[in-house]
């Protein structure tokens, strides 16, 4: 299915912080968690004594990414600052947790692919990692899958980053005295947007490498995503980064962008990158708790939120409360694209830091 385009909103827009939720009850300013500065900056890597500082920022960038997602309001049938969504077992607490407990797993997947190539190896290390990153996130949740999904999708992705910037490391030792003397800050400053789009296809390329390769000690169909995947033949997670994550690429970080360049707000633009992902992806999360019934409400509520003019809009923010509805009413929420548009985070973000300029600045 093609990635659907953004509506240029031509209907009343919803002003920025004007605290509309789902429910239609007044808050806190919609757009007050939608920062985009709470992660460090991949800058400091270059000032940094080695290695184990960088890995420890890719994990705070993972993490960030992980907790705006959560933060993220409002979404529909999802986890946000309004409540648990179609999730009993599941809220914002439980999410900000799990995001916290998860930094020492994605500091250490960083550590094991920077030392590391693609390969049957890394891959089988890093899914012990993440398996022990699992259990530490039920240990901090009391007994609650919060980011079991995140931890495949971000995980590889930090990984991925990782090699790349092992990568550009190398070829910065190859470069001569002069070209380096200058300011490397500087420099990265000026990438222009192609540089930042190679970088991002490199990280996504990277990761996909490493998730060819199998997993000797994974169960068979030991998560309820792969049993939804294998019941309804459908690509799942695993195949999304098998492919190099093209609802990242293709889908979430276009709509992101363009959201952004057409003078969207932030918390809106990342709404309608998560909507549009979702128009697109099997997701195996709606598929598990719903079926096809589901999946089916979940992408014609979101082509429908976006093709009103997004969410930025008062029809669009009305087919947003009718979706949120039906879903709820169907008991399913679309996990696996929230998936997604945390790893569309990290993305932007890691971009964003490692080659300089503003997050509008870069196209795909």
């Amino acid at each position: 299915m093609g990635t659907p385009a953004i509506m240029p909103v031509t209907a009343t827009r919803i002003p920025t912080g004007s605290g509309l939720l789902l429910s239609g009850t007044e808050t806190s300013p919609i757009g007050a968690h939608a920062t985009r500065t709470t992660a460090p900056s991949l800058h400091a890597t270059r000032r940094a004594s080695g290695s184990a500082d960088a890995d420890a920022l890719l994990a705070q960038l993972a993490v960030s990414a992980l907790i705006e997602e959560a933060r993220l309001t409002p979404k529909p049938a999802l986890v946000d600052q309004r409540g648990s969504g179609a999730h009993r077992d599941l809220d914002l607490d439980i999410m900000l947790r799990s995001a916290h407990a998860l930094e020492p797993t994605f500091t250490a997947l960083a550590r094991a692919a920077r030392h590391s190539v693609p390969s049957v190896t890394l891959r089988a290390e890093l899914a012990q990692i993440g398996r022990a990153g699992e259990r530490e996130m039920m240990e901090a949740t009391g007994g609650s899958n919060a980011h079991r999904g995140a931890i495949w999708i971000v995980g590889l992705l930090v990984a991925g980053a990782a090699l790349a910037q092992r990568d550009a490391q190398a070829t910065a030792n190859h470069a001569s005295d002069s070209s380096h003397s200058t300011s490397e800050g500087n420099s990265h400053a000026r990438a222009p947007a192609a540089t930042r789009v190679a970088h991002a296809v490199k990280v996504c390329k990277l990761a996909a490498q490493i998730a060819c390769f199998p997993d000797r000690f994974a169960s068979v169909a030991d998560s309820n995503g792969e049993r939804a995947r294998q019941r309804y033949q459908v690509g799942g997670a695993r195949h999304e980064a098998q492919d190099g994550f093209p609802h990242v690429m293709a889908i979430g970080l276009p709509a992101l962008l363009a959201a952004r360049a057409n003078g969207v707000n932030e918390e809106s633009s990342r709404l309608d990158a998560l909507l549009t992902i979702m128009t697109s992806l099997d997701d195996t999360c709606l598929l598990h708790r719903a079926g096809l019934p589901g999946l089916h409400a979940g992408q014609q509520g979101a082509r429908r939120v976006l093709e009103l003019g997004g969410s930025a809009c008062v029809a669009g923010r009305a087919a947003l409360y009718e979706l949120d509805r039906a879903l709820l009413v169907l008991n399913a929420s679309p996990g696996g694209a929230a998936d997604l548009l945390a790893a569309t985070l990290f993305i932007d973000k890691l971009v964003h830091d490692s080659t300089g300029g503003s997050q509008s600045s870069w196209k795909i």
